[in-house]
C-alpha cells in the first residue's frame, strides 16, 4: 500500500471516526502495543493516531513488534506486548490476533484485518462483541468462492486450483473452504489442494503446479504472503501460473488479479477504535465492522506476460486497471 493512498484513506470520515469520541484524560499518558507484519504498517498506525490529536511521546507511546510473518516470532513478541500491560492491544492480522490470545490476554484488544472473529471464538457476535475484543474483519466466508469464479473467468480452462497460505495454527483459512469447494464443484474444478506443512510448503505447492495443466492459484489471506507480495508474485511469474490475491498490493507487485477490501479504509476503522478505547470506550460495546465495498484490481501486463487476454468485461468492471 503507497504512502499516498493512505493519507487518502485518513482523510476519509469513516463510520466509526472519532469525532463523537470523549475528550482524552488529562495528563495521563495512554500506551497501545501493537503486533505489525511490517515497518510500513507501523509509520501508518502513528500518523493514523496523530491525526486523532494523539502526541507521540507526550500523551501516547506506541510499541510496536514486527514479526514479518513470522509465526514464531509473533508468539514472542505477543507475549513481550502483554507484559508492557499496554492500554490497548492492536492486532493487525489473524497471525497477530492468534498470537495474542495463545497469550492469554485479556487486555483491550482491536483487530484489523481478521477472518471470522466468532468462529475464532474472539468474540460472541458481530453486534455485541461481549469481551475485551473488537475489531474490523475485511474477509467475509463467501470471497472464497467469488476467488474462484474470477479465476475462472480469467482463464475458463483450469481444472486444478492450488490455494496458498501459510497452514500453520492461528490462519483460519477454514473460512474461505465451503464457499471455495462449493463454487469449485459447481465450476467444473477437479481438484482443489493445499499446502501440508509449514512456511516453506507454500512455495512448494506454487512449483507443483507449474508442470500441471490447465491450473491456477488462489492466495487466501495470510500475513507470511501480504508481507512479501514482491516475492511471490515473481514465483508465480517465473512458473508462469494464474493466480488472484486478496489484496492489490499484489497487483501492484504485477500480480494477475485481486479482489478485496479497501485495505487502508479497514486499517483506518480498526485504529479510530484504538482511539475510542484509548479516550474511554468499552470494547464490548463496539460493535465489529464488516466490509461493505471491494476493489477489483486486474494487470494487463501481467496477462501478457502468461498469454492472456482479459475478457472485455471483467476490465471494464475493474476498479483499476494496471499496465
Amino acid at each position: 500500500m503507497k504512502r499516498r493512498d493512505f493519507m487518502k484513506a485518513i482523510g476519509l470520515i469513516t463510520a466509526c471516526g472519532a469525532a463523537a469520541t470523549p475528550p482524552m484524560a488529562q495528563g495521563k499518558v495512554r500506551r497501545v502495543g501493537a503486533l505489525l507484519v511490517g515497518a510500513i504498517t507501523k509509520k501508518f498506525l502513528e500518523d493514523s493516531l496523530k491525526q486523532r490529536g494523539w502526541k507521540l511521546g507526550d500523551n501516547l507511546i506506541v510499541e510496536s513488534r514486527i514479526y514479518n510473518g513470522d509465526t514464531d516470532l509473533a508468539h514472542r513478541y505477543a507475549r513481550e506486548l502483554i507484559s508492557l500491560k499496554p492500554d490497548v492491544l492492536f492486532a493487525l492480522t489473524n497471525t497477530s490476533m492468534a498470537a495474542l490470545q495463545a497469550e492469554g490476554s485479556t487486555l483491550h484488544t482491536v483487530f484489523a484485518m481478521v477472518s471470522d472473529p466468532v468462529g475464532m471464538q474472539y468474540v460472541d457476535s458481530f453486534s455485541r462483541p461481549g469481551h475485551n475484543v473488537t475489531g474490523f474483519t475485511p474477509f467475509e466466508p463467501s470471497l472464497g468462492g467469488k476467488w474462484v469464479s474470477l479465476l475462472k473467468e480469467i482463464a475458463p480452462n483450469i481444472q486444478h486450483i492450488g490455494l496458498v497460505y501459510n497452514p500453520e495454527p492461528g490462519n483460519n483459512s477454514a473460512a474461505f473452504r465451503e464457499s471455495i469447494d462449493r463454487t469449485a464443484r459447481a465450476s467444473g474444478i477437479a481438484s482443489v489442494e493445499t499446502p501440508s506443512g509449514g512456511e516453506s510448503d507454500m512455495e512448494r505447492l506454487i512449483v507443483s503446479f507449474k508442470d500441471k495443466a490447465d491450473s491456477g492459484l488462489i492466495f487466501l489471506p495470510d500475513a507470511f504472503t501480504s508481507s512479501q507480495p514482491d516475492r511471490f508474485t515473481a514465483l508465480v511469474r517465473q512458473c508462469r501460473i494464474p493466480a488472484i490475491y486478496p489484496l492489490r498490493s499484489f497487483c501492484d507487485a504485477d500480480g494477475l488479479i485481486s479482489y478485496g477490501v479497501y485495505f487502508m479504509k479497514v486499517f483506518d476503522g480498526a485504529v479510530s477504535y484504538v482511539d475510542r478505547i484509548l479516550r474511554g470506550a468499552d470494547p464490548a460495546e463496539l460493535p465489529v465492522q464488516a466490509p461493505t465495498e471491494f476493489e477489483l484490481v486486474v494487470n494487463q501486463k501481467a496477462a501478457r506476460q502468461l498469454g492472456l487476454r482479459l475478457p472485455p468485461d471483467l476490465v471494464a468492471r475493474a476498479d483499476d486497471v494496471i499496465g
